[in-house]
């Protein structure tokens, strides 16, 4: 399924349909956001400065993304 197909079916009159696609849109942007971490921790960006692009604190992007860098 496409993001925009998913976009529809999460938006859609389906619960069941939208439920699932609302699971595969998080799990695709937690797959995104994995991807601009590591391509931004690999160009030496801070933590503070990942923290910042996704508008969280230092210590929630650390240790979500700590132990795998």
């Amino acid at each position: 399924m496409t993001e925009q197909t998913l976009v529809g079916a999460a938006a859609g009159d389906d619960p069941g349909e939208g439920l699932r696609a609302v699971r595969a849109l998080r799990d695709l942007a937690d797959r995104l956001e994995t991807l601009q971490v590591e391509r931004a921790r690999g160009l030496g960006w801070s933590w503070q400065e990942i923290a910042d692009g996704l508008g969280v604190s230092r210590q929630a992007v650390h240790k979500k993304h700590g132990r795998r860098l």
